[in-house]
């Protein structure tokens, strides 16, 4: 008889982030094989979970051809060593996609329908520019659904620049220049590294090499060095490429499973999911969709956005960061938000980024046991927003000295 059940983030893993394009590390290797490499390295970290208990794998890409197609969740698991009795599939919510991935396991794993799950995504965004083998209805503009511009995510930040005057570009850079501090100071501290599986790559020459760090970081980032920056989505604009997530190369693995099977397998879970909840706004300004995503998780969850001790908020723009924290009242600089960057810095591969988010989560849960609930959040395409909101299993409620 199925039982209703927690859900539990038990581990993650990713690979290091690459510059997309012919200069990116990733240039000559697959999609499917980056995805391989995140799955081999959660289940060599986690012996204790056999190859045979895995109910499902899913696995999500905003491009789903190529290198990206043939049901990646399924035929990544064979790559990856599964026993062939693993099923899995794909799916694609764009940017949320692995996040989506999370969720779908979380809802199968909660209702007793699978005791352990494998959710992740991935994004060769060199081999598979986003909208480059789409084919979106003419209706959309012919019958004023949507504005031409929805398509573009940078004409949409700039749209949310237009809507809050407060959110200035000063502001902005900001927030893209402390990303940047930010992640090279935890990178400098070690606290990135442990996280990542090493990929093997070759470069043009044909010489191999090991990718073991993100490579689109800009520590040097200055305020100064941004003003300079010109916008590319509008003239005179104020969206420029330090205050948005660089096109990126990379995959995401997260290992979910249920109270039963941490209890019979013996595990030591990272997190635990407390609720998660999607959100659609107007496509034109979908930056704003972690907002009431966001009051959504709250009120399943029973909380208010006071209780949240630590934000994983990704940064696609530094301006739709700002637009959330602006709603809720907190400050563009909290220490509780992005502790160690984003994705202004590490790169943001669309559909794998969601898991990014809550490998760095469980990382820093596990030094903040001051901390019991922590948010993972993101703006999505076409006008969306997710998140998910999770318990510190390791919150022992004493106040931070």
């Amino acid at each position: 008889m199925a039982e209703i059940s927690d859900v539990f983030f038990v581990d993650g893993m990713r690979t290091p982030f690459g510059r997309a394009g012919e200069k990116g590390m990733y240039w000559k290797t697959r999609a499917d094989d980056l995805a391989v490499k995140t799955i081999i390295g959660v289940m060599e970290r986690n012996p204790a979970v056999p190859g045979d208990r895995i109910d499902d794998v899913a696995i999500a890409a905003t491009s789903q051809t190529g290198d990206q197609g043939l049901t990646l969740g399924r035929s990544v698991a064979i790559l990856a060593g599964l026993p062939n009795t693993v099923p899995g599939f794909a799916i694609d919510r764009m940017c949320a996609g692995a996040m989506t991935s999370v969720t779908t396991m979380a809802g199968a794993i909660g209702v007793g329908m699978y005791d352990v799950a494998l959710a992740g995504g991935v994004e060769h965004m060199g081999h598979h520019p986003i909208g480059a083998n789409a084919d979106p209805n003419p209706r959309f503009v012919a019958e004023k659904m949507v504005d031409p511009g929805a398509l573009n995510m940078g004409v949409t930040a700039e749209r949310i620049f237009d809507r809050f005057p407060q959110l200035t570009r000063e502001r902005s850079d900001r927030f893209g220049m402390l990303s940047q501090h930010k992640a090279q100071a935890a990178y400098e501290a070690g606290k990135i590294q442990p996280d990542l599986v090493s990929v093997a790559v070759k470069d043009a020459e044909g010489a191999w090499g090991l990718a073991v760090e993100d490579e689109g970081r800009r520590p040097e980032t200055t305020m100064a060095g941004l003003a300079a920056l010109r916008t590319p989505f509008r003239p005179h604009g104020r969206v420029t490429a330090g205050t948005s997530s660089p096109v990126t190369d990379g995959a995401t693995m997260g290992l979910l499973a249920s109270s039963h099977a941490v209890k019979e397998l013996g595990l030591a879970p990272k997190m635990r999911l407390v609720s998660f909840a999607f959100a659609g706004v107007q496509p034109e300004i979908m930056g704003i969709g972690p907002i009431p995503s966001t009051e959504k998780a709250l009120a399943k969850a029973g909380l208010t956005i006071g209780d949240i001790g630590l934000f994983e908020l990704n940064e696609a723009f530094a301006v739709q960061v700002i637009s959330l924290l602006d709603h809720f009242g907190i400050a563009d600089d909290d220490p509780r938000v992005n502790p160690w960057g984003g994705a202004i810095a590490v790169g943001h591969p669309l559909a794998a980024s969601g898991v990014r988010l809550m490998i760095q989560l469980a990382a820093q849960f596990r030094e903040r046991p001051d901390v019991r609930y922590g948010l993972t959040a993101m703006c999505v395409g076409l006008g969306q927003g997710g998140s998910v909101i999770w318990e510190n299993p390791h919150y022992n409620g004493k106040k931070r000295k």
